[in-house]
Formats: structure tokens, C-alpha cells, sequence
């Protein structure tokens, strides 16, 4: 699928890629410069940075979290976040949970360990069914872990209502179930409202997983986790088994960014960017699906919007079609679907974060025309 996506003049809404055009690239410049001249051991095997530790406990204040550095953890990204963590907390041949529709890298961390994965419901709306966690529950089923995105939901775009957030980690206290939260798009806020993580109501079984790949460079491959203090020691030595500590010269440039102030600037910047793109998207999709039938949520938060068409669209077939009819490309909902169920085969998501507004629109209107013709 990846291979046909990267054709040569292929429209694409398919992949969750920041914009080129919005990376602070000056300001990092400036970073990388300033730690090459002043670290002589800038390119050395070196311990994580602690004072990078303290600036991320001051970013998750923006996310409803109190924290100490303690208990940040620093990763090669989140992907990597989610996989140390799961190393810890599941057996090979283990239960987990996960909603019907989840992030596939989420999945590929999963796959080596050939877990029984229970489902629930994740509603374009309303994100997890937590009524459906519950369920599970209290019929005595006891997953490793259970894994969600409050905000900005990966594919589906929804961010988590307040009352929902809190019956869950309510449901983790009470069944002590670690939920891993990947907060990848919590930062990219659209909306006047901003809801706290999950680990913001809940500091025992709420592991967070944070990056900094949406929000300044996905190359940097700087991210972290927050977790009780006695689990980051388990933690340095798996990721020490896995890369031996690398990044570290990333980590370093990260921080002088941060300790040059130039974040918040740079965050106001990328939310006006890729609300502008989110905007142009939900009008495009009024004009040139809506009428087939088309339905979707704006979401608030993240880089995707989530499209559903009737029933009788097999969103698979459909990309098929797009990209030899019209060259535009999506994922297809059966990219999301857990163990190879059908519940995402009428079900498409499309990325506003990359593409340029006037591709955006060029995009879903050859969209409309491949629907016309079926």
C-alpha cells in the first residue's frame, strides 16, 4: 500500500506527516549550533538529560499533568514509548485491549508478542465505549493493558469527552488496569477547550506516552513517558538492551530549543497552520462527498478527519480506484481494523496536516468524481 501511496504524482491524505514548510527549521539550526559549540561530547554515548527532563514536566503542565523528572522517562520517539512499555507489561501469548479501530504501529508493537486482543467500540463521536471496557470487566477478564488515545484519536480524529476520561481511569483504579496513553497530538489543539490527559486524572495506571516528532521534527526521534518513579529503572534497562541510549545529541538540540523560549511561538504557529488545513478539508469533504453520502466529525485535535460512507462503499476497493483513476491516495479503514475484522471497511481516514491547502481541495474533489462514477 505504502509503495503505491509514494507514486510519482500521487495527491496523498493518506500518511500522518507534519508539514515540511512548518518545522521550525532556523530555530533548530540555531540549537544544533549552539550545542556543537558549546558540548564538546555532543556527539559521544552520554546519560539522558535531566534538565530536558524538568522542561518536559513543564510542557505536560499543558496537558492537565503534575509531574516531577523522576518519573520522565526519555525515548527514541513515541513508537518507541509504546514499545518499552509494553515490553514491561505483556507476556508473550498475553490478553490486551485496544478499540476496534487503533493506530497499526500500535498494532506491529503488539504482533511480536501474538496477544489475545479483546475489542471495544470506538465511536467516531465519542471515542473508547468505556460502557464496553466496564463490561469487560466486570466479567472477569484481566488485560495486560489497555491501550487509547484521549485526544485526536488516530484514525478517527475524536478527543475524549471529560465524563468519559474519568470513568475510565475510574474503571483502571478500580480493576488495576495499566492503560498506555498516547498523547502523540495533544499538543495540536484547535478548539478553545482543552481537556487534561488521562494521566492528569489518574497518576497510579495511566502511563503516558509523549513526542516531540508532531510538534517540532519526526527525525529528531525524541519522545518520553511518564510512569511511576520505581518503573523507570526496569525501563533504562530495556531501552539500554534495545539502542544503547541513542539520541542523545537530538535530546541536547531539543533542549536548546526549548531553553531558547521559542516553543510557544512555534505551537501557536503550527495550530493556525493546520487548523486553516483542517478547515479547508471539512469544506471540501461538504462540497464533493456529502453528497454520497458521506459523514464525518471536525475534530479538535490531532491530524486526521474520519470519513464514513454508506455500507455498500468498500473504502479498500475505493483506494484501488482513487489512485488509478485520479491519483489520490488515503488510508482505508481496514488499515485501523483489529484482527481482521470488517467493522472499518466502510470507513476512510484522510490527513490534513501535510498537504497544502489547494491540495487538499484538488484531493477530495477527484475523490467526488471516482464516486460519481460508481
Amino acid at each position: 500500500m505504502l509503495q503505491r501511496i509514494h507514486r510519482p504524482g500521487i495527491l496523498s491524505l493518506a500518511l500522518g506527516l507534519p508539514a515540511p514548510s512548518l518545522f521550525p527549521s532556523a530555530g533548530l539550526a540555531a540549537a544544533a549550533a549552539k550545542v556543537m559549540a558549546e558540548e564538546p561530547l555532543a556527539l559521544q554515548y552520554r546519560p539522558t538529560l535531566e534538565p530536558l527532563r524538568r522542561q518536559v514536566v513543564a510542557l505536560m503542565a499543558r496537558r492537565g499533568v503534575t509531574c516531577v523528572p523522576e518519573q520522565v522517562f526519555l525515548t527514541a520517539g513515541g513508537q518507541q514509548g509504546m514499545s518499552l512499555l509494553t515490553r514491561l507489561l505483556l507476556d508473550p501469548g498475553g490478553t490486551v485491549l485496544v478499540e476496534d479501530r487503533v493506530y497499526s504501529g500500535f498494532q506491529q508493537v503488539l504482533d511480536p508478542f501474538q496477544p489475545k486482543r479483546l475489542t471495544v467500540p470506538a465511536h467516531p463521536e465519542t471515542g473508547i465505549d468505556v460502557d464496553a471496557v466496564r463490561v469487560l470487566l466486570e466479567r472477569g477478564e484481566r488485560p495486560a493493558l489497555l491501550y487509547t488515545m484521549s485526544d485526536g484519536h488516530n484514525p478517527l480524529g475524536v478527543s475524549m469527552p471529560l465524563e468519559s476520561r474519568q470513568r475510565l481511569v475510574a474503571l483502571a483504579r478500580e480493576h488495576q488496569l495499566p492503560i498506555i496513553e498516547d498523547d502523540a497530538y495533544g499538543l495540536l489543539q484547535y478548539e478553545p477547550q482543552t481537556l487534561p490527559a488521562l494521566r492528569g486524572l489518574e497518576d497510579r495506571w495511566v502511563y503516558y506516552v509523549g513526542s516531540f516528532s508532531k510538534v517540532l521534527a519526526p527525525a529528531l526521534r525524541v519522545g518520553w513517558v511518564v510512569v511511576p518513579e520505581a518503573m523507570v529503572g526496569r525501563l533504562a534497562t530495556v531501552k539500554e538492551a534495545s539502542d544503547i541510549d541513542t539520541t542523545t545529541f537530538a535530546q541536547r538540540v531539543v533542549l536548546a530549543f526549548l531553553e531558547s523560549g521559542g516553543l510557544p511561538a512555534h505551537l501557536e504557529q503550527l495550530r493556525a497552520g493546520y487548523r486553516e488545513r483542517r478547515d479547508t478539508l471539512l469544506a471540501a469533504l461538504e462540497r464533493h462527498l456529502a453528497p454520497h453520502g458521506a459523514r464525518w466529525t471536525k475534530p479538535a485535535c490531532g491530524m486526521f478527519v474520519w470519513v464514513e460512507f454508506p455500507d455498500r462503499v468498500d473504502t479498500t476497493v475505493l483506494l484501488g480506484r482513487a489512485l488509478e483513476e485520479v491519483q489520490v491516495a488515503f488510508l482505508p479503514g481496514q488499515a485501523f481494523s483489529v484482527a481482521g475484522g470488517r467493522t472499518a471497511s466502510h470507513g476512510l481516514r484522510l490527513n490534513f496536516s501535510h498537504a497544502e491547502p489547494a491540495v487538499i481541495e484538488e484531493a477530495v474533489s477527484r475523490l467526488g468524481r471516482v464516486l460519481a462514477r460508481s
